[in-house]
């Protein structure tokens, strides 16, 4: 197994490049962003451990650049900030997992072979519902050809709707998918936010169903 280490910190990527190799993988050191991506276009590698802060390009920005270019190397995103909102970010501009520092290594190396158990899947095709559109390799939702600007809660929601489009949706079944577990979210968020999206997809688009929840119109 070959695995790329993206990682600044001289001391951090060279205990990394040690434990890994004890273990049995090939591993290789990039210390820059701009170096990382290089290597994970053309590299071959298996899975990747990438920080976050980084010189020259973010560890976001690497990752979210290969997933649009259709690079689907499995991503362990490294981070010092570990604010939900964080790592929220590092999910969704394309990172498969996350771990705040300071990592313990054995969940580190067990994270990773989760990682590695799962492989590289191909990623989902862009969801269409009518002329809605949602590509979740690019974060891009268009409607009638035109791109759609969404927050980060307004596309979670989309994403969760339109792959049950025609489908009712409850508050409560959306309050369970696409809000955090752990916050406290007031009562009325999911009127609040479908509103917003409604403003952005056109309000014939989502429809309310009486005592139900929601739909998404196909």
């Amino acid at each position: 197994m070959r695995l790329l280490v993206v990682e600044d910190e001289s001391r951090l990527a060279s205990a990394l490049r040690r434990g890994l190799a004890a273990e049995g993988f090939a591993v290789d050191v990039a210390d820059s962003g701009p170096a990382g991506l290089d290597a994970a276009r053309h590299g071959g590698y298996d899975a990747m451990i990438l920080d976050v802060m980084l010189p020259g390009l973010s560890g976001y920005e690497v990752v979210r650049r290969l997933r649009a270019e259709e690079h689907w190397l499995p991503v362990l995103m490294l981070s010092a900030k570990d604010g939900e909102y964080d790592q929220a970010d590092g999910l969704d501009c394309g990172a498969d997992d996350y771990l705040t520092k300071p990592f313990s290594y054995v969940v580190l190396l067990a994270r990773l072979r989760a990682l590695l158990r799962r492989g590289a899947p191909e990623r989902p095709t862009v969801l269409v519902a009518g002329d809605l559109t949602l590509d979740p390799a690019r974060r891009r939702v268009t409607r009638a050809d035109a791109e759609v600007a969404l927050t980060a809660r307004e596309y979670a929601l989309l994403d969760y709707l339109i792959r049950r489009a025609g489908q009712v949706v409850s508050k409560t079944e959306l309050l369970d998918h696409v809000w955090d577990a752990g916050m406290e979210t007031a009562p009325n968020a999911v009127e609040v936010y479908v509103g917003y999206l409604r403003r952005k997809i056109g309000r014939e688009r989502l429809e309310t169903v009486r005592g139900a929840g929601y739909r998404l119109a196909t």
